[in-house]
């Protein structure tokens, strides 16, 4: 069944500008749900635009792609180190009379709060920092991070975990914490209801890169013992009591799969993967974030339980001490 494409409500405040109603349609959907996608940073710009009838605000609403590919293998965006964008991070701006502050760094910044997602009406324009949006990238757009920001966005829902990388404005609804590209809202599995419930991380680059350099690096030196190695088994479905054991206090290492806002949930996700891996999993609450994490090991047996994660659904994780 080809996607649906559904009608817009008109914003306020004189502007002709359509807010965009992504709904989502799935086999035989019973209902609709209807997500308030309004403009990018550009919005008072393209005004005139919309006003007479041209250009992509004419659209009377956002949808789905009409033959969407498989995005379920779509790469996260590899955290890397960037300049600030030159357009996109003015101090402060306004949209539709309302003043948004644009955060000096990213650094330290986690939020909880509702995603939704935009497609067809921006793919192949302009973000705000001047790049071109690709609906089939991992991308996102955040009214107050600098631009660019990697940031990890989990479903509260299912635990699902994606990397974005934050390079445009929006979304412009006070109820909204971040809009996601189409590929990223079909990862995260908030296609059908339109928008769902995640935690925004940002991501340190630097610290990342460190991270996984040093996940790595202490390979060649633990391979002068090589009894850790044969002990796991590639198949990620053996039995627990064939779980490895790190061969060196202080180079154990943990990954990290998810920060969920419901222990509930992440409780329901250490029992499953329980089941699945061969390591051990463990949940650290923290106030109201809850982490699961897969682990202890050697370093050595690092990229073997990234492999048993991946086959589990888990394509992006990171490592913690």
């Amino acid at each position: 069944m080809k996607p649906r494409f559904y009608k817009a409500t008109t914003a306020g405040a004189g502007l002709a500008l359509a807010a965009l109603l992504a709904g989502c349609a799935g086999q035989a959907p019973s209902s609709t749900s209807s997500v308030d996608h309004t403009p990018r940073e550009d919005a008072p710009k393209a005004a005139s635009a919309a006003s007479s009838g041209g250009g992509r605000y004419a659209m009377s609403g956002d949808a789905y792609p009409l033959e969407p590919p498989d995005v379920s293998e779509v790469p996260d965006a590899q955290p890397r180190v960037e300049p600030r964008s030159s357009a996109g991070n003015r101090s402060t701006y306004e949209v539709w009379g309302e003043t948004y502050h644009v955060l000096p760094s990213a650094n330290g910044y986690a939020k909880q709060g509702t995603a939704s997602w935009y497609g067809e009406k921006f793919h192949g324009y302009a973000t705000s920092n001047g790049e071109i949006y690709d609906m089939y990238k991992m991308s996102a757009a955040h009214r107050s991070l600098p631009l660019p920001t990697f940031a990890r966005v989990t479903s509260l829902a299912n635990g699902r975990s994606v990397i974005v990388r934050v390079n445009d404005r929006g979304p412009f609804h006070s109820d909204r914490e971040i809009d996601l590209s189409y590929a990223a809202a079909a990862r995260l599995g908030i296609l059908d209801n339109g928008t769902g419930g995640v935690r925004v991380e940002a991501i340190d680059p630097e610290q990342w890169l460190a991270n996984r350099g040093g996940g790595t690096s202490p390979a060649p030196a633990a391979a002068s013992a090589p009894a850790p190695a044969p002990a796991a088994s590639p198949a990620p479905a053996a039995p627990p009591a064939a779980r490895p054991t790190p061969a060196g206090q202080g180079d154990e290492i943990y990954l990290q799969i998810a920060a969920l806002g419901s222990e509930e949930g992440a409780r329901a996700l250490q029992q499953r993967l329980g089941d699945e891996l061969l390591h051990s999993v463990r949940v650290l609450s923290d106030s109201d974030v809850h982490r699961v994490q897969v682990g202890p090991m050697a370093p050595s047996q690092e990229q073997q339980a990234r492999a048993a994660l991946n086959q589990a659904g888990f394509s992006q994780v990171f490592v913690v001490r």
